[in-house]
């Protein structure tokens, strides 16, 4: 089969490349011609992509103008020349059997989902995240996004088959299209394998037997509440009890979060964002994980859970989501505290932090979810049925 995998935001197809389209990519190309048709503006660093080398499938690189600021009309009208280019694209290359689009962006899918329907091509969609959803977070003014939600209402009901990450915007989808019964939720995961090869190389940083460190993967956006992690932190200080955090990532509020943590004297390490390998290397040294998610966050099943879980480490979360929540009560595998509560999450770290039987335990039973939820090896299998369309 001939199989277009179309993603706005892939990574960069490094070695260390831990993505779900250059994963399943790799995938489908031992029996089939895949194409990745991405963007050659990478959205992690802000950046144009240099050269990249070659791989068992086809890269083709559309062009995007870019932008600096993840909420801002730049990214917008970036996303809307991206999604023209696309279309011009698809429309002079071969018709392929399948297409299957990540979902956001909106436009590019959108023209993508058309065209499809007018050659009575396969299309399938895999929802990494809901737009408009997650950017009314950020503007409380649900009637700009009107458009925004026709278009992926749009997308949604043409989908000859519907993938994502969670269970919850599997849901979302589903409301909008009358052609497909289920869904099917495979999360973002990791490949376990990989994951514990890079584990086993020397750290960024070597830790101390004495030091208990908590960590923190991804974004400093809006999206992520390191505030009440800090807040939290700075209740232990006055009882004396001072973990270290370490906070791998980087993003538009890192200036903002370094302020905050040195005007309160705390022990804040601010790594930048590390390559894939390195913050697997990093993340086994800690003891304990925090999942700290703003009040209404549209986020779901997210990359930094597998990776977490895989650490074998307990996680320690504010995130509202029912779905993320009942992850973490099934297995038992660290502890919910409420939103925006300091207090909670300082007690939930502070019982962690004095127990070393208990995050051992509640560890065991993270990585028993990584093992049996978040497994790429395992759970991939069937986003490659979907595609082909068996069932």
């Amino acid at each position: 089969m001939d199989i277009i995998i179309l993603a706005n935001f892939c990574m960069d197809f490094s070695e260390s490349d831990n993505g779900r389209f250059s994963y399943l990519a790799d995938m489908l190309s031992k029996e089939h011609d895949v194409e990745i048709v991405t963007s050659d503006f990478l959205h992690t660093t802000k950046q144009h992509r240099g050269k990249i080398s070659p791989h068992s499938y086809r890269i083709t690189l559309i062009h995007e103008p870019g932008y600096k600021k993840n909420v801002s009309l730049s990214r917008f009208f970036s996303h809307y020349i991206w999604g023209r280019n696309v279309a011009r694209y698809i429309e002079t290359r071969n018709k392929p059997d399948v297409i299957y689009c990540a979902v956001p962006s909106l436009t590019a899918p959108q023209r993508v989902a058309d065209y499809c329907s007018r050659n009575n091509i396969r299309f399938v969609i895999d929802i990494q995240d809901l737009w408009p959803e997650a950017f009314q977070m950020v503007i409380n003014a649900p009637f700009l996004f009107l458009p925004f939600k026709k278009k992926a209402n749009r997308i949604y009901s043409q989908a000859d088959a519907i993938c994502a990450v969670s269970n919850t915007y599997v849901k979302r989808a589903l409301e909008s299209n009358n052609k497909c019964q289920n869904g099917i939720t495979v999360f973002l995961g990791t490949e376990l394998e990989i994951f514990d090869k890079y584990s086993k190389s020397s750290p960024i940083r070597e830790k101390p037997k004495d030091e208990i460190w908590i960590s923190y993967c991804g974004t400093l956006g809006s999206s992520y509440d390191l505030t009440c992690v800090f807040e939290a932190l700075l209740m232990l200080k006055k009882k004396n009890i001072e973990p270290k955090f370490v906070i791998m990532g980087d993003g538009p509020r890192k200036d903002e979060f370094e302020r905050y943590a040195k005007e309160r004297q705390l022990n804040v390490e601010f790594v930048g964002r590390l390559p894939y390998d390195q913050m697997c290397s990093l993340l086994v040294k800690c003891d304990i994980n925090v999942n700290p998610i703003v009040h209404l966050a549209a986020q779901s099943i997210i990359n930094k859970h597998a990776d977490y879980a895989a650490s074998g480490l307990p996680v320690v979360s504010t995130q509202e989501n029912e779905e993320y929540r009942s992850l973490v009560e099934e297995y038992e595998m660290g502890f919910n505290c409420e939103n925006s509560n300091p207090a909670d999450m300082a007690e939930k770290l502070e019982r962690l932090i004095k127990n070393k039987e208990l995050r051992e335990r509640l560890g065991r039973n993270a990585r028993r979810c990584a093992e049996e939820r978040f497994d790429r090896k395992k759970t991939y299998q069937s986003l490659c049925y979907a595609i082909i369309g068996v069932k």
